[in-house]
């Protein structure tokens, strides 16, 4: 009897801080996000069993420290789309994730990962950047707005990490929501929003721009739309 609870006991501490397989939350994207990362929200609605069973390996997950530095970021990372994306789903149809809780809906505690409550505004803010430093990790949170780099649709991968990131901090900053010269450059709101995040922001450009933009170009920002990333 004791050797059986043993075991029992040592079995849930393996499960308890196991690294997640992301095998449901790859299905749900495979299925419903297209490769420029627009969602099936509504047909994703229809179908809850899969948006459950790829929320349910996330918050039956236990994050734990004994995860290498990868390991940890794929995880909060993943756990922050998924949850973004049965939060438009929950409330679909609806035409912009600010309708949502007055505008403030990434303050509230709604997300349920190994026991504990958090925002999305938690994860983001208190967890991933200031525990990793990593400016690229704006490129890989989706907030289901037009305007936000779009939703990957492969989950994150602690094994393909470092190329995962710049793979979608380079296809953003070249994509259409930047406007890039060697005099000027309109780039997405995201830069200033985060600003002490990315230290010298032409230098950081320079590092995933395909042209060259002199030190003292004017930079001025975009407008953001909020309008939901849908498919339909």
């Amino acid at each position: 009897m004791k050797l059986l609870l043993c075991c029992l006991l040592c079995h849930a501490a393996v499960a308890a801080y196991s690294q997640p397989n992301y095998q449901a939350y790859n299905a749900l994207l495979a299925n419903y996000v297209s490769k420029t990362g627009e969602v099936n929200y509504k047909a994703l609605k229809t179908n809850p069993a899969a948006l459950i069973r790829a929320i349910d390996s996330f918050a039956k997950q236990t994050p734990s420290s004994k995860w290498s530095k990868n390991e940890q970021l794929a995880f909060w990372i993943n756990a922050y789309n998924v949850f973004t994306i049965k939060l438009i789903t929950d409330n679909y149809p609806l035409k912009s994730i600010m309708e949502l809780d007055g505008g403030k809906t990434w303050d509230v505690k709604r997300i349920k990962i190994g026991g504990e409550l958090y925002s999305l505004n938690q994860i983001e803010n208190e967890i991933i950047r200031p525990q990793f430093k990593d400016a690229r990790i704006h490129f890989a949170l989706n907030c289901a707005a037009k305007s936000c780099p779009p939703l990957y649709d492969k989950a994150y991968l602690p094994s393909q990490l470092e190329q995962q990131l710049d793979e979608r901090t380079r296809s953003f900053v070249r994509s259409t929501n930047n406007e890039l010269s060697e005099k000027t450059v309109k780039i997405s709101k995201i830069f200033d929003w985060y600003k002490a995040d990315f230290g010298d922001l032409i230098v950081f450009l320079n590092k995933y721009a395909d042209v060259k933009i002199s030190p003292q170009a004017k930079i001025t920002y975009a407008e953001y739309d909020w309008t939901v990333n849908s498919e339909q």
